[in-house]
């Protein structure tokens, strides 16, 4: 019993517990209610507070924006206002200067209409005046020519005739004060450039003979060279092409010929022949065939030496070859290959003064004398020729001018031109260097040999005897013998009616008939 009286005890008191807490809950729950209550007006009204702060200062910014905007109209009004002020003012000034201007013109056209008339007035005054002296002048020149007994187109001619006169001598004297002028002013330079041209240029000059004189040993070894009733002389002379003197000089004998490398290739087929000590007519063709092409590779060896020593690259080999046969050709007496070494060194010193190119000009310098050395003859000049071969072996343009104007045979459009030209001048007019006479006696040989080479049959012609006779190897397969005789004769009437010579000419027809057989 007491166990459940205590237990409705902690029951009640648990009731009783549990009723005080959820009263004292709920009072602190009102408390809290009413607190956040309060709290949530203080956050409304601070809300509110501040939004009405905001609205105020964005109505003051939108007021100061208004007030900036409405300056920087006011004042783009006021720009605007002044620009049309100064238009119109432009426009006023300009309406007033156009009134001005019309006001003038129409003075202007009045003054003019009154000029008009007074011009009038006086062209009536001088065409009345211009007839009355066109009667005066008919009158005069009627009586002028009655007394002159000349016409009026007589007279008009005379007198242009001395107008023209005195005109032309009046410009001439004018045209040479010009061009004296012009010379005294460029000639200064040019004289300047040349004289150190020649001053840094020094080479030997050495006038070219038409003899060699060929030494022996013994003079025994002439008979050998002459051989049994001369065959070995005459063999020697129609292979070569050399007129051979045997006279009484001891130990020598004269080889006599206007173009050296024919001279040259008897000399060493001489040497060769007296060294064997085998002289007769097959083995003198023999020797001189094998010294004939030995010369031509010492040519080709003589052409590639120079063009090293000039500093050219890149000449065609047939250009080269043509270069090296010069050595055996002369101009006027000056050894052909010397003048074109030293007109290509004058070249290259006096483009460099110039300021042009100095392995072009050498280059055109060595080259401008090639076609006095071609493999067939032709009837172009020596420098159309050789501008011909420079275009054939792919030289420039430039050089290709140059070759052929350096004698004005051609017209000089480059720059390097009338520098060959004047190089080839100074090599050629230094005291000694030259030698006209020889080239007018070369050329001279040249055409008995071309006269007798121009008629068919004919394989070699020989001018021998300083040009006093002429001899010509046919071919017996096509020339008979009474057709030599005929030919003989006809070469020398040619010879006779086209040359002018002194002495006489003897023309010998050769005609030689082998047959050769092999026993095996």
């Amino acid at each position: 019993m007491d166990i459940i009286i205590v237990g409705v005890a902690v029951l009640v008191a648990i009731v009783v517990t549990a009723l005080i807490s959820y009263f004292v809950l709920y009072k602190n729950n009102e408390k809290q209610s009413q607190a956040f209550e309060v709290q949530a007006k203080s956050i409304i009204h601070e809300a509110e507070l501040r939004a009405e702060t905001i609205k105020k200062e964005k109505e003051l910014e939108a007021k100061e924006k208004f007030v900036q905007l409405k300056s920087l109209h006011d004042k783009e009004v006021l720009e605007k206002n002044k620009r049309i002020a100064e238009i119109e003012n432009r426009v006023k000034q300009k309406e007033i200067v156009v009134n001005q201007k019309e006001v003038s013109i129409e003075k202007k056209n009045k003054e003019n209409d009154q000029m008009r008339e007074t011009l009038n007035r006086q062209i009536t005054i001088v065409n009345q005046q211009r007839t009355e002296l066109e009667k005066h002048q008919e009158e005069h020149i009627k009586r002028l020519e009655t007394i002159s007994s000349l016409s009026v187109a007589e007279a008009r001619a005379q007198m242009l005739e001395t107008l023209k006169q005195e005109a032309q001598s009046k410009a001439f004297a004018i045209q040479q004060e010009i061009i004296e002028n012009a010379k005294q002013n460029a000639s200064k330079e040019a004289r300047k450039i040349i004289i150190q041209t020649i001053q840094r240029t020094a080479s030997e000059q050495a006038i070219e003979n038409t003899v060699s004189v060929f030494h022996l040993e013994s003079d025994e070894i002439k008979g050998q060279i002459i051989g049994r009733e001369g065959r070995n002389i005459k063999a020697i002379e129609a292979a070569t092409g050399v007129d051979i003197i045997v006279d009484d000089t001891p130990e020598a004998i004269v080889l006599s010929c206007f173009d050296p490398l024919r001279r040259e290739i008897a000399r060493l087929s001489l040497q060769r022949l007296v060294t064997d000590g085998r002289i007769h007519p097959a083995r003198i063709e023999e020797v001189v065939e094998k010294t004939r092409k030995q010369i031509e590779s010492q040519i080709a060896e003589i052409g590639e030496r120079t063009v090293i020593d000039i500093g050219i690259h890149g000449l065609h080999k047939d250009l080269i070859r043509l270069v090296g046969k010069m050595r055996y050709r002369s101009s006027y007496g000056q050894n052909l290959l010397q003048h074109s070494r030293e007109v290509a060194n004058l070249c290259g010193i006096m483009a460099g003064e110039l300021g042009l190119n100095p392995k072009l000009a050498k280059r055109a310098g060595l080259l401008h004398d090639i076609g006095k050395v071609p493999d067939e003859e032709t009837e172009l000049s020596h420098a159309l020729l050789g501008a011909k071969l420079a275009e054939k072996y792919g030289e420039t343009p430039a050089i290709v001018n140059a070759i052929g104007a350096h004698h004005d045979e051609m017209e000089m459009i480059y720059v390097i031109s009338p520098i060959i030209q004047a190089c080839d001048a100074i090599s050629g007019a230094r005291p000694g260097a030259r030698r006209e006479i020889m080239q007018q006696y070369m050329q001279r040989i040249k055409d008995i040999e071309n006269i007798a080479l121009s008629y068919p049959g004919v394989e070699k012609s020989y001018a021998i005897q300083a040009g006093r006779e002429l001899r010509v190897i046919v071919s017996a397969e096509k020339v008979s013998d009474k057709e030599s005789d005929t030919l003989s004769f006809e070469i020398a009437q040619k010879i006779q009616n086209d040359m002018t010579y002194p002495g006489q000419i003897r023309v010998t027809v050769i005609r030689e008939k082998r047959a050769v057989n092999i026993a095996r």
